[in-house]
C-alpha cells in the first residue's frame, strides 16, 4: 500500500515537483532520476571523470575495516571497486545515536537494493552500496537523543546526557568519545520499553557497541556493520587522515576560487527562492577548520587574502591556510554544500540516495560540480515507509480509517472518529442551536428597537451571555462524549503516537530499537524484504 507524498503534511513543493513534475525543476538538476535512457551516458561520464586511484582507495577502506570481519559479500564488493567498471551508490547521514531515526535504515536499504537492481540490468557495469559516515558535523545536541514508543504506548524522548567540555562543544561529533553516562542512557531506555524475549540480547549488544571510550563514529559504524554487513554495504569514513589527503586539491580550489563559487551558488539560490525555497544558507567559503577542540567556519575578511574563523579570534593569510591544507588536511572539512562534491571526487558515484532535504539542497550544489569538473550523480529519492503493527492495523480497520487519515492531527482524527460513531456530531447540534438563537435574538433586537433603542442595544450583552453559557454547555457535552468513548480515544492516541508521532512521519522520529525490541533484530531483514525502491510514494509496511 502506498500514499502519494502530496497527501501527507510537511512536504515542500520542490521535493514534490522533483518526484512528480520534474519538468518544473529540471533547470536545477542534471538528470531526471526516472529517465533510464540517460543512465549509460552518466555511468560512462562518472567512470571517466573519477580520478581516484582505485587500488589506493580500496587499500584505505580495508584499513578502516581493521578489527571487523566483513562478510564475503562486502569483501567481493571491495574487490570489485578496484575496477573502473564499478560504480558506487552512495548514501550518508549524521551520526545519530543508535542510528538515529528510521529513515537512516531506509536510506541504507535503498542504496543496497538499488545497487543490486542496477547490477542485474547493466552488464557492462557493477554497482556497490556505500554508506558515507558524516562525522564532521559539530552539532552534538542535534543527535544526542532518540525517540521511542514506551511501554505505556506514549511517545518518549530519551536524552544522552554526556557533558562535553566547554572547549570541545564545537568538536566534530565523529571524534567525541562516549563516556560512562551512556550506560544510564541505555538503561533508561531498557526500563521504559516493553520487556520482551528479545530485550536482554538487544541491550547487551547495544551496550557492547556503545561502550565507554569509543568514538561516536566508531559505534555508529559497528551498529551499521551489525545490521547490514551481510548485504555487502561498504561503510566509509571520510574523516580518515589519508582520505583527507586525497581531498587537498578540492580544499585548495575552494579557498582559491570561493568568490566565483559563491557568486554562482547565490545566483542559483536566488532563483530557487523565486519558485521554491533555498534549503541551505550560502556562506562565502564552504570550508571549516578544526582547532582548539572545535570546528569553525572559514570566513574572508575585508583585507585581501586574509581569512578568519567564525566565533574565533584567529586570522590566517591565504598562504598560511594553503600551507595548513598541505600539512594537516585532516583538520579541514566541507560544509553541507561542498560535502557532496568531496564525496563524488573520492568515489565514482553514479547515484546518491537522499531524502527530501538532501534533494532540496542538491539544487543549490550543482554549480560546484562544474567548477571541479566532476560528473554529478543521479539524485535518487530514498524509500519512505510507515510500519503498521497488527494491533494498530486492527484499530485502523475497526474505525474504517483511510490511509490518509493516519497522518492527520490527532485531535482532528478523534473528532472524525467520534463523528462516525454518532448519528449527529456535537458541533452540528450546537451549531444548529446557535444559529437559531442568533436568529431569534436578531428578531428580538429589531422589535425592541421600536420600544427603546437603549434596551435594544443592551440585548447584545445578553446575547454574549447566552452564547457563553451555550459554549460552556458544549464543553460539558464534549467531556461527556469523551468519557463515553474513552477506550476509543485511547486507541486513537496509541495509533497517532505510533504512526504519526509528534505530528511527523514515523520514520523521522522513531528509532529502530522500538521494533527490534518487540520483534527481534531480524525485523530489519523483514523491512529489507518489504521496502520498495521504485514506487516514489510513501509505503505502508504491515508487520
Amino acid at each position: 500500500m502506498f500514499v502519494n507524498f502530496s497527501e501527507i503534511p510537511g512536504h515542500e513543493n520542490l521535493f514534490l515537483d522533483y518526484l512528480y513534475e520534474y519538468n518544473k525543476v529540471s533547470k536545477f538538476y542534471k538528470t531526471n532520476f526516472r529517465n533510464k535512457e540517460e543512465f549509460l551516458n552518466i555511468f560512462k561520464a562518472v567512470s571517466e571523470s573519477n580520478k581516484t586511484d582505485r587500488e589506493i582507495l580500496v587499500s584505505l577502506i580495508e584499513t578502516q575495516y581493521q578489527g571487523l570481519s566483513p562478510s564475503e559479500k562486502t569483501r567481493q564488493n571491495l574487490e570489485l571497486l578496484k575496477s573502473k567498471k564499478t560504480l558506487t551508490v552512495v548514501t550518508g547521514q549524521q551520526l545519530g545515536l543508535l542510528g538515529g531515526p528510521l529513515y537512516t535504515v531506509y536510506k541504507i536499504i535503498t542504496a543496497i537494493k538499488l545497487s543490486n537492481y542496477l547490477s542485474e540490468r547493466y552488464d557492462d557495469y557493477k554497482f556497490i552500496p556505500v554508506f558515507w559516515l558524516e562525522g564532521d558535523d559539530h552539532d552534538f545536541n542535534e543527535i544526542r537523543h532518540i525517540n521511542l514508543i514506551n511501554d505505556q504506548n506514549d511517545f518518549q524522548r530519551f536524552n544522552y546526557d554526556q557533558e562535553v567540555p566547554e572547549d570541545e562543544d564545537r568538536r566534530s561529533v565523529g571524534f567525541i568519545n562516549i563516556n560512562d553516562t551512556v550506560n544510564n542512557f541505555l538503561e533508561e531506555i531498557k526500563n521504559n520499553v516493553r520487556n520482551t524475549e528479545f530485550t536482554p540480547a538487544l541491550f547487551e549488544k547495544l551496550k557492547d557497541i556503545y561502550s565507554p571510550g569509543k568514538q561516536l563514529k566508531e559505534a555508529f559504524k559497528e551498529l551499521t556493520f551489525w545490521l547490514f554487513d551481510q548485504y555487502g554495504i561498504i561503510i566509509f569514513d571520510p574523516q580518515d587522515k589519508k582520505i583527507k589527503e586525497l581531498m587537498r586539491p578540492l580544499f585548495k580550489n575552494e579557498l582559491t576560487n570561493f568568490r566565483k563559487h559563491t557568486e554562482k551558488i547565490v545566483s542559483v539560490s536566488a532563483e530557487l527562492e523565486d519558485f521554491y525555497h533555498a534549503q541551505v544558507k550560502v556562506r562565502p567559503v564552504n570550508l571549516f577548520y578544526s582547532t582548539d577542540g572545535g570546528r569553525f567556519l572559514i570566513e574572508p575578511v575585508d583585507v585581501d587574502n586574509e581569512f578568519r574563523l567564525k566565533n574565533k579570534r584567529k586570522r590566517f593569510s591565504y598562504d598560511e591556510l594553503i600551507s595548513l591544507i598541505d600539512s594537516e588536511p585532516e583538520n579541514f572539512s566541507a560544509n553541507v554544500l561542498l560535502r557532496p562534491v568531496c564525496q563524488d571526487y573520492i568515489l565514482p558515484t553514479a547515484f546518491y540516495v537522499g531524502g527530501p532535504s538532501e534533494i532540496a539542497y542538491f539544487a543549490q550544489v550543482l554549480p560546484l560540480y562544474d567548477f571541479y569538473d566532476i560528473q554529478p550523480p543521479v539524485i535518487y529519492p530514498r524509500s519512505s515507509a510507515t510500519i503498521v503493527e497488527k494491533n494498530i492495523a486492527s484499530i485502523i480497520e475497526k474505525y474504517n480509517l483511510s490511509l490518509n487519515q493516519i497522518f492527520w492531527d490527532p485531535e482532528k482524527l478523534k473528532e472524525s472518529v467520534l463523528a462516525s460513531l454518532s448519528n449527529i456530531t456535537i458541533d452540528e447540534i450546537f451549531s444548529d442551536t446557535t444559529n437559531k438563537i442568533d436568529l431569534s435574538l436578531d428578531q428580538l433586537k429589531e422589535k425592541l428597537f421600536d420600544f427603546d433603542k437603549t434596551i435594544s442595544d443592551a440585548s447584545t450583552k445578553y446575547r454574549q451571555k447566552i452564547l457563553s453559557y451555550l459554549d460552556e454547555l458544549k464543553g460539558k457535552a464534549i467531556d461527556s462524549q469523551k468519557r463515553k468513548y474513552e477506550t476509543t480515544l485511547r486507541q486513537i492516541d496509541k495509533l497517532s503516537a505510533t504512526l504519526f508521532p509528534a505530528g511527523s512521519l514515523q520514520e523521522r522520529e522513531i528509532n529502530f530499537i522500538y521494533f527490534a525490541n518487540k520483534y527481534g533484530v531480524e525485523v530489519v531483514n523483514k523491512i529489507f524484504e518489504e521496502l520498495a525502491i521504485n514506487k516514489f510514494e510513501h509505503q505502508i509496511i504491515n508487520l
